[in-house]
């Protein structure tokens, strides 16, 4: 495609340049060519004239004749219109119309003129013109001198064989440097094609770049090194105008006022290189804007100018912040009756007349109460003080973690029961470590949990834990419908729930996978997924066997 492209830029400079030369150039040469021709044989008739020298014999008229229609023609024929051929005749007329001249004066000197033409022929026409007006005045020129020879009015001498050879050398001269300027003027042609080609497409590109900008929603504006903008878009002007609406700006919490002169925007336009940085244009309790600003140089140079790129994020924030408040609110609001509920357990398990069961039965959901509260809490503190992710602190100490996977699996029988669900203990061996227990229980009663949630009814969940590779490894396996595999990357990503069960009438907020990975993670390990769609999901939890942790 590039070289069809190439083949027919070089084709139509090409033939441009042939329109443009033999078109207004040829026809400004033949009428300037020609004219200075006629000027130069009249004043040569002049000169005669006033010499007596001149002879108005039949073949003077011709001659005169023959020039006189030369000149004519090349002024008034149109010659961009007609055949490039046609201007042979002109040469041919002045060659005839010269030798008619000389040889009505020979001793006048118009032999000379002959140079005229042969330079146009080989201007026109390259070396065949040259050569065929050259070889045409060389034997008319013969021709007389050796009928004057033979009629013993003239002398053959060697300065009477220079002018033909002039004439030719003239000719070939003339010739070689047409052609070199044709092919320059090629050069030149297909150089500016191709150069109005680059700015056609610069010009497409700087107006697809336009639309762009004008089109997106989020500021853009360039900096040029004296700190002017030469660029910014109509998103960008937007956004200044509600800067100039407000004298006021606040960092990302929306309390702490910047110090004039040192948001984020103005120590941008100052050069220095801002990473999404939050900025709220407006005080507390009034109409605020939220601006996110990033700043990047265009080149490698340190000195180079500056984008400054700024989105109205003003939407995002205050949902974020609603959520969050909700979040902190009904986290509040559960605390005290879950606190209330944990206390009369207590008074209820320490009546002494309370059967065992019953007392099992208590302690399993004084457990699971104060398991709530816990998840409550990170909930809590996850809303209130961080946006990704829940700020675990773990207490470890000495612990076999085949006991709490044990306990895990005694406090989910009773629910598994329910959907006729079966939990195979067969896999769990000592694995003696380091870890808070309590968090740790955390984790296996929300993967236990959710195995039983979204598993198949009649169905079983295997549970295994020992050492292996080093590591402590704990694994939940269920046979339930599974996790879709483009699903897999975001399971463990706050407030996410599957689309196998989104719309159901399983209960979640997307928060357990979340802060079970903080917690396993504060723990110095990892926790994986598995899972094939319509046959079942793996969890497995790798902890050291030995690590010590900061409180």
């Amino acid at each position: 495609m590039q070289q069809q492209t190439t083949a027919r830029a070089a084709a139509s400079a090409r033939a441009t340049g042939r329109e443009r030369w033999f078109g207004g150039a040829l026809g400004g040469t033949v009428g300037l060519n020609q004219s200075l021709l006629a000027i130069v044989i009249v004043l040569g008739l002049a000169i005669e004239l006033a010499l007596g020298q001149l002879v108005t014999d039949g073949v003077f008229a011709a001659g005169v004749a023959c020039a006189l229609v030369a000149t004519l023609a090349a002024v008034a024929i149109p010659w961009s219109r007609v055949p490039t051929w046609v201007s042979a005749f002109l040469p041919l007329f002045d060659i005839v119309a010269i030798a008619l001249l000389r040889q009505s004066s020979p001793a006048s000197g118009f032999g000379l003129l002959w140079i005229f033409p042969a330079m146009w022929a080989a201007w026109a026409f390259g070396l065949v013109g040259a050569i065929a007006s050259s070889a045409l005045i060389a034997l008319i020129y013969w021709a007389f001198l050796a009928s004057t020879v033979l009629s013993g009015d003239g002398t053959l001498a060697a300065s009477t064989l220079l002018l033909p050879l002039t004439v030719a050398a003239a000719a070939v001269v003339t010739a070689l440097m047409a052609a070199r300027g044709r092919r320059q003027n090629r050069l030149l042609a297909e150089q500016s094609h191709e150069l109005q080609e680059a700015l056609g497409r610069a010009e497409t590109q700087e107006r697809l770049v336009t639309e762009v900008l004008d089109a997106v929603d989020f500021g853009v504006e360039r900096i040029a090194l004296d700190g002017s903008a030469t660029l910014t878009n109509p998103a960008q002007r937007r956004q200044h105008a509600a800067e100039q609406a407000s004298a006021r700006r606040f960092a990302r919490d929306g309390a702490t006022e910047f110090p004039e002169g040192e948001d984020p925007v103005t120590r941008a336009r100052r050069g220095e290189l801002i990473e999404r940085e939050l900025v709220w244009y407006g005080a507390p309790g009034e109409e605020r804007r939220a601006v996110e600003v990033t700043s990047r140089r265009l080149g490698a140079d340190g000195d180079a100018e500056l984008v400054i790129v700024s989105q109205d994020v003003t939407e995002q924030e205050l949902a974020l912040r609603a959520r969050e408040d909700l979040v902190a609110s009904v986290s509040h609001e559960l605390r005290t009756p879950l606190t209330s509920i944990i206390g009369y357990i207590d008074l209820a398990s320490d009546v002494p007349a309370l059967p065992d069961p019953a007392r099992r039965s208590l302690d399993v959901a004084n457990r699971n109460a104060e398991r709530l509260l816990d998840l409550i809490s990170d909930i809590l503190a996850d809303g209130s003080s961080n946006r990704t992710g829940v700020q675990i602190r773990v207490a470890p100490e000495p612990v076999d973690v085949a006991e709490l996977v044990a306990a895990a699996a005694e406090a989910a029988t009773p629910r598994a029961a329910e959907v006729g669900m079966t939990i195979d203990q067969q896999g769990i061996h000592p694995a003696p470590t380091e870890a808070d227990p309590r968090r740790l229980r955390q984790v296996l009663d929300n993967l236990l949990s959710n195995a039983v949630k979204y598993g198949r009814h009649g169905g079983r969940i295997e549970l295994s834990c020992g050492i292996d590779r080093g590591t402590v490894r704990i694994a939940v396996r269920d046979d339930g419908p599974g996790i879709p595999a483009h699903e897999l990357g975001s399971v463990f990503d706050r407030f996410f729930r599957s689309s196998l069960v989104r719309g159901g009438t399983m209960h979640g907020n997307g928060l357990g996978l979340s802060i079970s990975r903080d917690i396993v993670r504060a723990h110095g390990g990892e926790i994986s997924v598995e899972s094939t769609e319509g046959r079942g999901t793996l969890f497995v939890v790798r902890l050291p066997l030995v690590q010590r942790l900061t409180r």
